[in-house]
């Protein structure tokens, strides 16, 4: 983790309250380095349901197929997070450490092994020792806690410049309820059903197959509107988990995904996860400016998506926006390179409020003091209108900066 914190970094950490039937903690378990805090250890009551997305890479992670087979039940007691080592591209010796990992998290928990959700982060081709966890996780089982949440998002970070997490409270019936997250991610972002390392948590009394419908819907237009550089990583997960502890208080159990009782928790829940995802975008890698890039006029929500992608993962875009340069050539080229419906004469693109270029042309107000006084900005608008439909869409995304390469250049060293 960088000790120089990302000049895009919120500036207010929020209050994170306790969520009822979550406890926590922090380890050093040694994974990469001796001293760091590198591991999370979540543990949750019986009753607890979980949904989850996973990347689509074809190459996940050992931990990602563990995950995948522990959700087909919809039920949790324990996740165990580690840093330093994705257990990634190991073989078969991966698929023995993830095994070897949930039967101690439940031995220390006293849970069923196939109850343990597990996550990597970090190398990539490098064997886990999941001996390291024997002991570390017995002793962090007997000091749970409910209330460092901040610990808990420092202690899944690896290129990350500060922790990431965001809390609401809502009405589910008549009860309130607490939805709490914590995310990870800064490079090797371009999720595809997921963030590289993401974990919501409720207590609300609601289905696993219910939550899955939620969390499907939700990641769309969040985790999956952000890029930082155009790689998906092996391992995305993102898990939501509900204890259920608020039926205590009288709220309903939710069974049905059409419940009308769920449309404030799942308007709560998906500006959640839009918070935490704005927070990965921030944190891109060497970022100094976030890119929030609006594509209209589509031939659909679709087409939309694909053209503000394909502007957001351009290392031209980007590096014009890092030397604040608004240069709308090379948007225009990520348009017409990103292989959906355009029109050359229809287009307009703004910074801004700023038009740059019109009806396929620079703008005949142009004005190139006052967009290069606009790009010192922080936060960086960009609009395009096709001209052509409907559709629109909506992508994050940041500038691409000399410490990108550096940071990248030195990441095993």
């Amino acid at each position: 983790m960088s000790s120089t914190i990302s000049p895009l970094a919120p500036k207010i950490v929020p209050d994170m309250p306790p969520v009822p039937g979550v406890g926590f903690t922090t380890a050093a378990a040694g994974i990469r380095y001796q001293g760091r805090t590198d591991v999370l250890v979540m543990s949750f009551v019986p009753g607890t349901t979980v949904a989850g997305v996973t990347t689509r890479s074809l190459c996940p992670s050992a931990p990602v197929e563990w995950c995948r087979e522990v959700l087909k039940k919809g039920k949790a007691r324990a996740l165990v997070v580690n840093s330093g080592n994705a257990n990634a591209f190991t073989g078969k010796t991966g698929r023995e450490s993830t095994r070897l990992t949930a039967q101690i998290a439940a031995a220390a928990l006293l849970c069923k092994s196939s109850e343990v959700l597990l996550a990597s982060t970090g190398v990539i081709g490098e064997p886990l020792d999941a001996t390291k966890f024997d002991g570390v996780l017995t002793e962090a089982a007997g000091r749970l806690i409910d209330w460092a949440w901040i610990d808990a998002a420092r202690a899944i970070m690896t290129t990350d410049t500060f922790p990431k997490l965001a809390t609401a409270q809502v009405l589910l019936g008549d009860v309130p309820v607490t939805i709490n997250g914590i995310a990870k991610g800064a490079g090797m972002i371009a999720p595809d059903m997921a963030t590289m390392l993401s974990f919501v948590f409720t207590d609300a009394p609601i289905a696993a197959d219910v939550l899955q419908k939620l969390l499907s819907k939700g990641v769309k237009n969040t985790f999956n509107a952000v890029t930082i550089d155009g790689d998906t990583s092996t391992s995305d997960t993102l898990l939501l988990f509900a204890t259920g502890v608020a039926k205590s208080r009288g709220a309903p159990v939710i069974k049905d995904a059409a419940d009308p009782r769920l449309t404030a928790f799942r308007r709560a829940l998906e500006d959640l996860l839009a918070d935490l995802a704005e927070q990965v975008a921030r944190d891109g890698e060497g970022a100094r400016k976030l890119l929030r890039i609006q594509v209209n006029g589509a031939v659909s929500k679709k087409s939309a998506r694909r053209i503000a992608m394909s502007i957001a993962n351009s290392p031209l875009v980007k590096t014009a926006v890092a030397g604040e340069d608004a240069n709308w050539g090379r948007v225009v080229m990520a348009v017409g390179k990103a292989g959906e419906p355009a029109d050359r004469d229809l287009l307009s693109i703004s910074f801004g409020d700023i038009r740059v270029a019109h009806d396929g042309a620079r703008d005949p107000d142009y004005d190139e003091a006052a967009v290069s006084a606009y790009m010192k900005n922080d936060v960086v608008d960009l609009t395009v209108d096709l001209g052509l439909g409907r559709g629109s869409d909506r992508v994050l995304t940041c500038d691409l900066t000399k410490e990108y390469v550096t940071i990248n250049g030195d990441y095993r060293s």
